[in-house]
């Protein structure tokens, strides 16, 4: 928030309960980037660094509730979605969000963990696909769950197909390939545009909650009037800066969280 402006930025997600990823990493994210945080939150997760035990949904009816409360007294100039938790919350997310207009809307389709096990029903999937992925300016899922989403394995072929799907704009990325040299995402939109955004690759243990940092950070910068292209570059460079300046933390006794507010003086 700057010249008395204010950015309000609503967060749908799931809670972290150790703080590095979910909705406590998109509140640090959201702040860190001079914006005014918000969260609907969609399901409760007992977790911490070295993994999750148990995750508890929470009412569709109270997560429509939660969203429709914070538009009828500050609505947000842009809107992030993280763990939807199940069919029918997504439903609810769709369908209230659609009432609502929303605006510069970034969904990261969280349904595969870093293990590689699917974290959403099939239900849950689809209606993802024809009922919020529609309203996205950006939906930003990972190789792995582009593959789930589309059969595909190539990026390319997975984002073409996403783009057939419906999507407006689609963010793979690929944090999670094998390549140590360097990570490359890439964007395609409805235009036809196809661009790779690439960083070194970081060598560190403390990676926990990027997918949650990028698309609260895209978000936050698209509330703030950039354009898609300068929301995205923008938001990779902080999550690459997080992740470096994060490297000598010693949070927890797994994978390690970003450090959201590395540009802060305390």
């Amino acid at each position: 928030m700057t010249d008395n402006k204010v950015f309000p930025i609503l967060s749908i997600a799931g809670s972290d309960c150790s703080g590095g990823a979910g909705i406590q990493a998109d509140i640090k994210t959201i702040s860190a980037h001079g914006c005014y945080a918000m969260a609907a939150i969609t399901s409760l997760t007992a977790q911490n660094t070295l993994g999750v035990c148990l995750v508890e949904g929470v009412s569709p009816r109270m997560v429509s509730e939660q969203i429709r409360m914070v538009y009828a007294d500050i609505p947000p100039l842009a809107v992030k979605t993280g763990m939807l938790y199940g069919a029918e919350t997504v439903k609810a997310v769709a369908e209230t969000l659609a009432e609502l207009g929303v605006k510069n809307l970034v969904v990261d389709p969280v349904m595969v963990s870093t293990s590689g096990s699917r974290l959403i029903s099939e239900d849950a999937i689809n209606n993802l696909v024809t009922l919020l992925f529609p309203l996205a300016e950006l939906v930003t899922p990972n190789r792995m769950e582009a593959e789930v989403l589309t059969g595909l394995t190539d990026p390319f072929d997975q984002a073409d197909r996403l783009i057939e799907m419906g999507c407006r704009n689609v963010l793979i990325k690929g944090g999670d390939n094998d390549n140590t040299d360097e990570k490359s995402d890439l964007l395609a939109t409805w235009s036809g545009r196809r661009q790779m955004f690439t960083l070194p690759a970081i060598e560190s243990k403390n990676t926990h909650g990027t997918g949650c940092t990028l698309s609260s950070a895209i978000a936050s910068n698209l509330g703030r009037g950039q354009s898609l292209i300068e929301a995205i570059e923008n938001g990779k460079r902080y999550v690459f800066d997080a992740i470096v300046s994060a490297k000598s933390m010693n949070i927890g006794h797994g994978h390690g969280p970003v450090n959201h507010f590395f540009g802060c003086n305390f």
